[in-house]
């Protein structure tokens, strides 16, 4: 389990879009894996998130899913598959100390994330 800061990647792609104003959407294509937005200035932050999701959600859970992975299932829909972003003047509308996060749970995988843009009037 991982938690990636992928907001320069995002924000590289606002960029290249050209799009000065609107929202974007950050989404995994996977159902083992996330998106979130979290504090990304402090990384027991992201520490603390894998902990808590690990608690709630154990490998050795008691579940029916037969795969081996039904925590990683259970994980993802805690943490979403996607974020929605507003922006600005060609920039990510974030907070002082917040980042997007690419959260893997049952990997290491070859994953994708798809970056939509949602032109603003």
């Amino acid at each position: 389990m991982e938690c990636v800061d992928i907001t320069r990647q995002v924000q590289d792609a606002v960029a290249r879009s050209g799009m000065s104003r609107g929202a974007v959407v950050v989404c995994s294509s996977h159902t083992t894996a996330g998106i979130t937005v979290n504090e990304n200035a402090d990384p027991d932050v992201v520490s603390d998130l894998l902990g808590a999701l690990t608690r709630l959600a154990p490998a050795d859970g008691a579940y029916d899913h037969g795969e081996g992975n039904a925590d990683a299932h259970v994980k993802t829909t805690l943490v979403g598959l996607s974020a929605t972003l507003p922006v600005e003047e060609g920039r990510l509308v974030l907070g002082t100390w917040q980042g997007i996060y690419f959260c893997e749970f049952d990997g290491p995988r070859r994953r994708r994330v798809t970056v939509q843009f949602l032109p603003g009037l």
